[in-house]
């Protein structure tokens, strides 16, 4: 039996919990409720207990899992966009958390021009310079910026990170502090706004929210455990979680 109603209330009284102990409105922290990998009934009864915003990060999942769902319910894509998915994601989420490329965000644009769409998107930069980790890196991010606040179909709302895998969830605070602090300089910078910071997961939320993040992207303290594949699947699915726990991916 599923206990997503009261998995979802411990959840949220953690994050107004740690937005409180810090002097932060609580309602400025946005959950994403990490979705991938679990079906879509699993996501409808989530979204029964007043849950809207959930994350998905593969473009095939997302493209079997959301015209099946509530029209009303909000999608976030978290994972690495490749060019060549770009035309098949645009119509399925409302933000992209992880455009860590210039060339990517003009992609975007040129493809949201030819199809008269608008996109919105965060700019993922690699605070902690880890080489297995995506991301624009923040000398880099610098020069580039005012050219892509120039792009007129896509809108850049924020700065996306992920800190360093560990095991001590204050270990990721310095990570997080590092990309408040690129952003405000970029806004003296720019005159950009870039109001979100979307940073924080499972096992680091609450230092996230400390540090001024306004989304949060958290799966298994919703959902539970990630379905097991089946056995033919079962090594791949093994490669892709060394992968991700090299770069820190712990939803």
């Amino acid at each position: 039996m599923n206990n997503f109603s009261s998995h979802l209330e411990h959840l949220k009284f953690r994050i107004r919990s740690a937005a409180e102990a810090c002097g932060r409105d609580p309602a400025g922290v946005r959950l994403v409720a990490v979705s991938k990998t679990h079906p879509a009934e699993a996501v409808r009864e989530v979204a029964a207990c007043g849950q809207v915003a959930f994350g998905e990060s593969k473009i095939q999942e997302a493209q079997g899992k959301i015209p099946i769902l509530p029209a009303s319910l909000e999608w976030h894509f978290i994972g690495h966009l490749q060019s060549n998915k770009i035309r098949k994601a645009l119509p399925l989420f409302q933000l992209f958390h992880g455009v860590d490329d210039g060339n990517l965000a003009r992609q975007m644009e040129r493809i949201c021009e030819e199809s008269g769409r608008t996109c919105r998107i965060l700019l993922e930069v690699n605070v902690s310079g880890e080489a297995s980790k995506f991301g624009f890196d923040p000398g880099r991010l610098r020069e580039v910026l005012p050219g892509l606040l120039a792009l007129r179909r896509v809108q850049i709302l924020g700065l996306m990170t992920m800190a360093p895998y560990s095991e001590d969830p204050l270990a990721a605070k310095p990570y997080f502090s590092a990309l408040r602090r690129l952003r405000d300089d970029l806004r003296a910078q720019t005159g950009a706004a870039l109001p979100e910071l979307s940073m924080g997961m499972s096992g680091d939320f609450e230092a996230a929210i400390a540090e001024g993040s306004t989304i949060i992207r958290v799966g298994s303290a919703i959902f539970g455990e990630r379905p097991k594949p089946p056995p033919d699947c079962q090594f791949l699915n093994f490669l892709r979680q060394i992968m991700d726990s090299s770069r820190g991916i712990m939803y």
